[in-house]
């Protein structure tokens, strides 16, 4: 099995003392799609930041191959951060450019592209989630909450990375918006993590699920069965399911 992330031991604590993450044990495999369950305060979104070096706890993590601690260099963690794109859910918090397509080419040009190149991949990767034409020319404050979602995530596909990590993606979307969301990631060959409340969303994309619970993993299984074993789904679907 090819791993693309190996997490032992985590841990984490915040300033203060407070601590989020107390022992995490995780692998995704390449391709894999795995949702992260858990109530609020849990530690997902926490642990999700450290995929990319946003955080940086005690224990092992390895991403791609890559290590990444305290002593990771200024070059191999750009490495970790274009091969782990991150999809944050409050989508207002990667769109800062004048424009979509702006937005788009910044991480490739920040990768050392030039200008033609990095706005060659932002077309593509505006495309690959259907935003294409005259709207890539808008300002990103224009756009729907399903509109700056996909900006984001082209934004993210556009530095090529093998890991896509998405936190609460369906938060603002209404059921189209969704539905849309959900057949984009679908066809998206790329590992996902996915930190999400939403069951429904959960099982459309994801076969296994890692339960949170006080900054530890406490289950990790086919998805169905973790949604049963934490009553994690609404009433009507532990009913029907």
């Amino acid at each position: 099995m090819n791993l693309v992330i190996e997490i032992q031991g985590l841990k984490y604590s915040y300033p203060g003392g407070t601590v989020a993450l107390d022992g995490v044990e995780f692998s995704l495999a390449a391709g894999e799609c795995v949702a992260l369950l858990g109530a609020n305060g849990s530690g997902k979104t926490t642990f999700a930041m450290h995929l990319n070096g946003l955080l940086v706890g005690e224990g092992a993590v390895r991403v791609c191959g890559m290590e990444v601690n305290a002593s990771t260099s200024p070059e191999n963690l750009a490495r970790v951060r274009s091969n782990v794109g991150v999809v944050f859910q409050d989508a207002d918090h990667q769109l800062f450019m004048p424009t979509v397509l702006d937005d788009v080419a910044f991480g490739p040009a920040n990768l050392g592209l030039s200008a033609e190149q990095a706005l060659a991949q932002a077309r593509t990767a505006l495309e690959q989630v259907g935003l294409s034409g005259a709207i890539v020319e808008r300002p990103p404050h224009h756009l729907s909450a399903g509109e700056k979602r996909r900006a984001a995530l082209a934004g993210v596909l556009a530095m090529k990375p093998e890991i896509l990590v998405l936190d609460e993606p369906t938060t603002s979307l209404d059921p189209p918006g969704q539905r849309e969301l959900e057949d984009l990631l679908q066809r998206l060959p790329q590992a996902k993590v996915i930190a999400t409340h939403d069951v429904e969303f959960a099982q459309t994309l994801a076969t296994r699920a890692a339960f949170f619970q006080k900054g530890k993993i406490v289950a990790d299984g086919l998805t169905e069965e973790i949604i049963r074993k934490f009553a994690w789904g609404r009433a009507s679907d532990r009913v029907s399911r």
